[in-house]
């Protein structure tokens, strides 16, 4: 780069003991300072086994070095990786030395800040990186590689021209108010205007889902005591994670397990038997219940099928409201699941193992992460989906106000404001403190 560009230095492999660790430099002098750590010249992506050394010349460690010219890097600045031995007191020791030759520790997420800020990554593929590296499903991890391609940020740059062509028909018409023609009344416009409406309802689907495969999902059992969900919870996770017994109210505290549902990750949470209940510690137990189901993504509604639906759970499922639920009928291997069930219901027995294939197909469904929506998601961060729904909420205003003949200008503001929304997701409109916030999340090495 022409102006000099402040060093810095981390070690960019996960802590702990391993058979490489890899030091990373990012800036103006990172091939002097790697030159002089290895004692040798660097050549444009040549790997070069060296001895790393001290100021003394005694070798700190052995390894690999490797540099890549800016602006062909990952931060568009010079960059060198010290490839070694991966002991945390030999890594140590390196970034030690190199700080020695003027490079300086990097901040959380400084390399990726910087790739961004050279116009190597837009924000939404930087940020990527970071669901990248902490996918905790294979689904999500490729999700998370298409967004670092650009997936995402090519859906939202379609819109936003899309957006732009309706912005020029609309400026134009103001440009010209004395015009007979009332150019916004054409049905062209307002084709356009719906097309632009129907793109960004359906980006903000696909995104909603992305962001949920991105940070999972809560789902509760909930029901009455002793009707079985503590054994579900031990069937669906193949392990005796909850205390079984004939008792009710047996479950005192919310006993959690992970799930991996067809790609996406769900933390299941068995929690205690909801009744009036005279034990003070069971009494917290509900208490609890309640706070989970508050947070809930869905709620698995669990019913004896032995005994049917009961008056308490049909309160329970009304006082869910809108929350995605469906009714599991357990011990249905005792008697055929009561009529009064919804048509939704899914029998199961969690002694047989029976019925849990549907329980994991219902789960995904109630989360909106079935076939047809899953083929269409995109990697995206609750930031992504917040700023899709305020660029959705004004296209669908300003669609209301020009079919209803509203005053052009009030069009062309909330146009113009749906337009900064999209720009804040990959960056192009974005304030410096929300930079900090987003980078100050990611690994110091990335």
């Amino acid at each position: 780069m022409s102006s000099p560009v402040e060093t810095i230095v981390a070690v960019s492999t996960p802590p702990g003991r391993g058979g490489v660790g890899i030091v990373r430099l990012s800036g103006t002098d990172a091939r002097r300072i790697a030159e002089t750590v290895c004692g040798c010249r660097l050549q444009p992506r040549r790997a070069r086994y060296r001895h790393f050394s001290d100021a003394d010349g005694e070798v700190l460690d052995d390894g690999v070095a490797l540099w890549f010219p800016a602006p062909a890097s990952y931060s568009g600045e010079d960059v060198v990786e010290l490839q070694g031995h991966g002991n945390p007191v030999l890594l140590d020791a390196l970034v030690a030395r190199c700080c020695a030759l003027g490079a300086r520790l990097a901040r959380p997420g400084e390399f990726t800040e910087r790739a961004f800020l050279n116009d190597r990554l837009d924000l939404a593929q930087a940020e990527s990186v970071a669901d990248l590296i902490n996918a905790s499903t294979a689904t999500a991890a490729r999700a998370a590689a298409r967004a670092v391609q650009g997936e995402l940020s090519t859906a939202v740059d379609n819109l936003a021209t899309a957006l732009t062509e309706l912005r020029v028909h609309v400026e134009s018409a103001l440009d010209f108010p004395d015009e007979d023609i009332d150019f916004l009344a054409e049905e062209p416009v307002r084709r356009h205007m719906s097309a632009v409406v129907d793109q960004a309802t359906q980006l903000l689907a696909r995104a909603a889902a992305g962001a949920r495969l991105h940070e999972g999902a809560l789902v509760v059992l909930a029901g009455q005591p002793n009707v079985g969900k503590s054994s579900l919870l031990n069937t669906l996770a193949s392990r005796d994670v909850a205390i079984v017994t004939d008792v009710p109210g047996t479950t005192r505290d919310v006993l959690r397990v992970a799930l991996d549902i067809d790609g996406l990750a769900v933390e299941l949470v068995d929690t205690a038997g909801l009744r009036d209940a005279t034990d003070a510690v069971e009494r917290e137990g509900v208490r609890r219940t309640r706070e989970q189901l508050a947070q809930a993504d869905a709620v698995l509604l669990v019913f004896d099928a032995s005994v049917g639906v009961t008056d308490a759970e049909r309160e329970l499922a009304e006082n869910c409201g809108d929350m995605p639920l469906a009714w599991i009928g357990n011990k249905s291997d005792l008697l055929a699941v009561n009529s009064e069930a919804t048509s939704a219901t899914v029998a199961v027995s969690a002694l047989h193992g029976t019925g849990l294939a549907e329980v994991r197909t219902t789960i995904a469904r109630l989360l909106g992460h079935d076939g047809a929506m899953k083929d269409g998601v995109v990697s995206a961060r609750r930031r992504h989906v917040d700023a899709l729904e305020n660029a959705t909420r004004l296209l669908q205003l300003a669609q209301t106000q020009l079919f209803a003949g509203v005053g052009g200008e009030l069009v062309a503001d909330d146009l113009r404001n749906a337009h900064a929304s999209l720009e804040s997701i990959t960056g192009r409109f974005t304030a410096d403190d929300l930079l900090g916030e987003i980078f100050s999340a990611f690994c110091i090495g990335k």
